[in-house]
């Protein structure tokens, strides 16, 4: 799956990165030359940040599956037994 940034996005990215380089590495970067580091770094590192997510979002989720017996248990077959206890026969 490849990775796609809306364009909004991705003029706020190329502006980010010449500012970056710019306060960083004093030095001024055109357009084209930040357009050609962001494809870079996000065919680089995109996938092993995405894949990094989708692996936090399976345990967060895997998580709150194995927890749901614990938090949405509810107990069968107690009407005599509360009756019981409401009449204080068995």
């Amino acid at each position: 799956m490849s990775i796609t940034l809306s364009p909004d996005a991705t003029r706020q990215l190329k502006a980010s990165i010449q500012r970056y380089v710019a306060e960083q590495l004093d030095l001024d970067i055109g357009d084209l030359q930040a357009d050609l580091l962001l494809d870079f770094i996000v065919r680089e590192a995109g996938p092993a940040i995405y894949n990094q997510a989708i692996a936090d979002a399976q345990a967060f989720m895997r998580d709150r599956v194995a927890d749901l017996e614990s938090v949405c248990y509810e107990p069968e077959f107690t009407y005599w037994a509360q009756a019981a206890r409401r009449t204080g026969r068995k």
